[in-house]
This record gives structure tokens, C-alpha cells and sequence, in this order.
């Protein structure tokens, strides 16, 4: 299994908040209807930033992060080479995504604390 985390950056011309909302309301439901996710994406998770109470932690200059878990590379590669993605997913992202600073890191996952915990 793999994972790619998503830094994301929205066009100048958004909002955050009309960003969040296509990411949420329209991007999500494009990429959800990719047949080859179906198949090869376990995971696909948003985050976007809140307004912190607290100077424990800063977020970062960013409108928030996708995070994808796929079976495999070539599993990956199958769902962003598809048609769908091509044709569909991708011209979305050219519609609110800033790509220049849009990040992307991809590898695998260690778990360091697992959701199960004895009590």
C-alpha cells in the first residue's frame, strides 16, 4: 500500500471558502467516480485548515490536503492515467487548484500509533 498526501494551494482567483466547497461538493464526487478508484483507491481523505485557539501548533499557507491510499504504484497509476481522470478530475483541478504550489508527496505509511489502544 501506498499513500500520496496532497499540499494544496487554490487559484488566486478563489476564496478559501469557495474553495473548500469545490473541493468538497464537486471535486470529491468527480474523483469518487473514477471506475479504476473504485478498484485500486482504499482511501481518500480532505483536510482543510481551522482557526486554532492555541500557539501549540501553526498551520501552514495552505487550503488544505487530500490524502489517497492506494493498493500499489501501478494501482495508483492506473486510477490517474484513466480516462475518467483525464477527462473529467483533472481539468476540475485547473478550475481551483494552484498546481505550481500544490504539493505532492508519495510513500509509504508508518504507523506509529495504532487506533486501537488497550484500556
Amino acid at each position: 500500500m501506498i499513500k500520496m498526501t496532497m499540499f494544496l494551494k487554490r487559484k488566486d482567483d478563489l476564496s478559501h471558502e469557495e474553495f473548500v466547497k469545490h473541493h468538497i461538493e464537486v471535486h470529491g464526487p468527480k474523483f469518487r467516480s473514477i471506475p479504476e478508484a473504485a478498484t485500486h483507491c482504499l482511501r481518500y481523505i480532505q483536510t482543510h485548515p481551522i482557526e486554532l485557539k492555541t500557539d501549540a501548533a501553526q498551520n501552514a499557507d495552505f487550503d488544505g490536503t487530500a490524502e489517497l491510499w492506494f493498493d500499489s504504484e501501478d494501482g495508483m497509476e492506473k486510477v490517474l492515467t484513466s480516462d475518467t481522470y483525464k477527462n473529467t478530475v483533472f481539468p476540475d483541478e485547473k478550475t481551483f487548484l494552484d498546481h505550481d504550489n500544490t504539493l505532492i508527496l508519495v510513500g509509504e505509511q508508518v504507523e506509529i500509533i495504532d487506533a486501537y489502544r488497550e484500556r
